[in-house]
């Protein structure tokens, strides 16, 4: 089995009991690792990450761990940069063992050709939205800031990001119809001209199984905040799950 998940946004100052949240992931890792091939995140999985050249953020050690004992035992675990945790400069594959993707992956997996990416920008985004995209892209940006004191600046995300969630929690979660849903344009233009059978993206923290032209289909895999979904694909289907 091949299993998928995203946006997990640990370390939000929104999840009230944060060792809940990160060992109901755990748990979800010590089931999935009994038949588990591959495992594949998608991004924002933390909800702010930025490695110094010494220095780590605190916590998410039950986390870090289990991925290096599923990693050391053979099983493949991809992780896809979101826009929350952008900043990973080698810890994550080095010591932990993590495939990274900064970029958007094809792959063949068993029958099927699978899209993956965590979401953002593969669309036109908000003006204010792009430019904050390209900012934390930046290497210069990155460069100046590792060089504020690492309290201050994991301080700087974390009040960040709750910020920015706070803004969109209105909207998450609801399914705008397929006119309007940005992922869904782009998926349905991708298939015109790209030979894939899925697509799978996180981000948009919205479950989401649509069948498009000629038996395509594009799967959002929810979150793990607030939905607790995931995908799992045997070789030939696919479909979402749910954690209690």
């Amino acid at each position: 089995m091949i299993y998928f998940l995203s946006d997990a946004h640990l370390g939000s100052l929104l999840v009230k009991d944060q060792r809940a949240h990160e060992k109901k992931l755990v748990d979800w890792l010590d089931n999935v690792k009994k038949d588990a091939t591959a495992i594949y995140l998608l991004g924002d999985m933390f909800d702010f990450w930025f490695e110094y050249k010494t220095v780590v953020p605190k916590g998410f050690v039950r986390f870090l761990g289990k991925l290096a004992e599923l990693t050391d035992s053979g099983i493949e675990i991809h992780f896809f940069i979101g826009n929350h945790d952008i900043w990973t400069f080698g810890y994550l594959e080095n010591e932990i063992g993590l495939i990274i993707h900064k970029e958007p992956l094809t792959v063949q997996l068993g029958n099927k050709k699978f899209f993956m990416a965590h979401g953002d920008g593969l669309h036109v985004e908000e003006r204010g939205f792009e430019l904050i995209r390209k900012i934390f892209h930046s290497r210069t940006a990155q460069k100046l800031f590792r060089l504020l004191p690492a309290q201050l600046g994991q301080e700087f995300g974390y009040n960040w990001s709750k910020r920015n969630r706070e803004k969109i929690l209105s909207i998450e979660n609801k399914y705008l119809g397929e006119e309007k849903e940005k992922l869904v344009v782009f998926a349905k233009k991708y298939v015109e001209t790209h030979d894939v059978d899925f697509l799978i993206f996180g981000h948009r923290h919205l479950a989401l199984n649509l069948q498009l032209k000629n038996q395509k289909r594009l799967i959002i895999l929810g979150d793990f905040v607030g939905i607790f979904s995931y995908g799992v694909f045997d070789g030939e289907n696919f479909k979402l799950e749910y954690v209690e």
